[in-house]
């Protein structure tokens, strides 16, 4: 498919691996010049390098931590002047799901972990975006929004507010030409669940390619219509088409990704 992104500028904030990587990895084919930030110095570097050699196109990487909002400001500038302007941003960067310790501390470490990385990056770019007549914005959100349980309740309710935001940025950027949509992923096999593909197939003698699929009807009770985990592409594929001038009247939205789980 032709997503018509050729030429156009991207940032994608935690592309050095999983979902992010695969946004950049699909945008990046189609012939846009894209800038990844990631906080892993080394990783990030490779990644732009296989990018930008798998597919000739400009791959410029950053390091950044996003819950630093002037430092993620900076690389914002940054990217632009790289890039030459900015007609989107990704972001898919978040901490973990399940909060370290209880009380005050487990709330405040999700909202600096979960929502105001998202924040800092997309206030970050609106001016450049607006500047620029326009553009895409992309957030990623959770499937758990709409099937909340305790056990990840800050994780949830933050990846709550990350949607929030994420439908009045485009109920009151839309003027300057700017779309705003909410990605909600279910289970993805990205690195560090693929990983643990491997540990439960040893751990339980189960068969290596059923491992996940097993446990998360067994153990995590997602009842997953599909069957399976996702695959980061199958969801970069989607971050990519709405960043996309394909995707020209879809803002506001928020769009499960989840191969059917408890809905």
């Amino acid at each position: 498919m032709d997503l018509a992104v050729a030429g156009r500028r991207y940032l994608i904030v935690g592309g050095s691996q999983g979902m992010g990587l695969a946004t950049a990895k699909v945008l990046a084919a189609e012939g846009a010049k894209v800038a990844i930030a990631a906080r892993d110095p080394q990783r990030t570097q490779a990644a732009a390098e296989a990018l930008s050699g798998g597919s000739g196109a400009l791959v410029v990487p950053f390091v950044l931590d996003a819950g630093d909002g002037e430092a993620t400001a900076a690389v914002v500038d940054a990217a632009v002047e790289a890039l030459g302007g900015i007609d989107g941003v990704c972001v898919t960067a978040a901490g973990g799901t399940v909060a370290p310790e209880g009380g005050d501390a487990a709330w405040l470490a999700m909202f600096e972990s979960i929502l105001m990385p998202t924040v800092h990056v997309v206030d970050a770019a609106l001016a450049h975006l607006i500047r620029g007549g326009g553009g895409t914005v992309v957030t990623t959100s959770a499937y758990s929004v709409r099937d909340p349980h305790g056990v990840r309740l800050q994780y949830t309710s933050l990846k709550s507010a990350v949607a929030t935001y994420t439908k009045t940025i485009a109920k009151e950027y839309g003027v300057h030409g700017i779309r705003a949509n909410c990605v909600a992923p279910g289970a993805i096999e990205t690195e560090s669940l693929h990983a643990l593909r491997r540990i439960v197939a040893d751990e339980k003698g189960i068969p290596y390619e059923e491992a996940l699929e097993r446990v998360m009807v067994d153990e995590w009770h997602m009842n997953v219509a599909l069957g399976r985990p996702g695959q980061p592409h199958e969801v970069g594929e989607l971050m990519a088409f709405l960043l996309s001038p394909l995707a020209g009247y879809l803002t506001g939205a928020q769009i499960n990704i989840d191969g059917g789980t408890n809905f």
